[in-house]
């Protein structure tokens, strides 16, 4: 009973495609290659791949998955590779992981992704539109496409690190300012680095193992320019290193600072309060209820022994007790 029921279904999606329904698929074609690209992927999207390529089902579901981690699996006649790169946020002043799904075959290039990356978005109008462009992009095969592809999403990391190294120079000008507080500054571009830590690391181990995996469907020597590549990666994860322990340093340093400003407030105000101590001394003894010499109403001079034995025996009693938590 389980056969026909899927044979069924499949039916069923063959007919929704061909009712005309507006698919939000592009392609472009140079020869016998051809570049499928899908913006903002629904399930429609998915459903007219799983009808037109023999792709896995699971990896036509990854591309719908927002969590998916960047990784690539081979098959046969074709390569699926996931990847993220940084997208900027500059309403929370972050760069968020957008990610790009690829199927990559001899014959086929399909690109899945967001429509975030501006880079990709571009380059696909170029080729669609530009002749001249669409061969150099496409005349050498399906490896040198995904290669391109590739390329130029990880030349739109470097305008990123160009921002985060800005807002660095901004963030230690406001350390070293004492009437600047620079505290949600630092944790925001902590924030920031971190993230695009956890975007490029993984990226690095994806895009090394793909240079391997694309000889089969090329004769040319892809070392070139895999080797530039990851150069360019090397480049942007040595960036992050350093910019992840200057800003460990200005965070300490604000941290230092800061304690220094709320110290020497607070010996202002220990000065002050050393001053008032004995007026407030005074001013108690003498307030209180009791008739003491001095004072409107001539007392006895026991009553003054006495209120200053009670105190010194309270006080005592204090001295006594920190002594013996070993607090003094």
């Amino acid at each position: 009973m389980a056969v026909p029921r899927k044979k069924k279904e499949k039916k069923a999606v063959a007919q929704g495609v061909r009712r005309g329904e507006r698919l939000n698929i592009e392609t472009v074609t140079y020869k016998d290659l051809v570049w499928v690209n899908i913006e903002q992927p629904a399930k429609r999207e998915i459903e007219y791949l799983a009808q037109t390529y023999s792709f896995n089902q699971l990896d036509l579901d990854d591309c719908l998955s927002r969590r998916q981690r960047p990784k690539i699996d081979e098959y046969g006649d074709y390569i699926f590779v996931v990847l993220h790169f940084p997208k900027w946020h500059k309403d929370v002043q972050i760069a968020r992981p957008s990610q790009v799904a690829m199927f990559i075959g001899r014959n086929y290039v399909v690109t899945v992704h967001a429509g975030e990356l501006t880079p990709l978005v571009k380059f696909f109008e170029l080729c669609r539109d530009n002749a001249v462009m669409r061969q150099r992009a496409m005349g050498k095969g399906s490896a040198l496409l995904a290669y391109r592809i590739i390329d130029l999403l990880v030349d739109y990391c470097f305008p990123i690190m160009d921002k985060i190294l800005s807002n660095m120079e901004s963030v230690e000008d406001k350390v070293f300012d004492e009437n600047i507080e620079a505290s949600n500054e630092i944790a925001v571009l902590r924030r920031d680095i971190i993230a695009q830590r956890r975007i490029i690391w993984p990226l690095r181990t994806v895009i090394g193992e793909l240079e391997t995996k694309l000889l089969k469907f090329t004769t040319m020597d892809m070392s070139v320019y895999f080797g530039d590549l990851l150069d360019h990666l090397n480049k942007i994860w040595d960036t992050l290193e350093e910019c992840k322990e200057v800003i460990e340093v200005y965070k300490d340093s604000d941290y230092v600072l800061s304690t220094e400003r709320i110290n020497r407030v607070m010996r202002i105000l220990t000065i002050f309060s050393a001053i008032i101590l004995p007026f407030l001394v005074i001013s108690s003894i003498f307030g209180m209820n009791v008739h003491l010499p001095g004072g409107l109403t001539n007392g006895s001079p026991l009553s003054f022994i006495s209120v200053l034995a009670l105190m010194a025996l309270i006080a005592g009693g204090m001295l006594y007790f920190f002594h013996r938590k070993r607090w003094i």
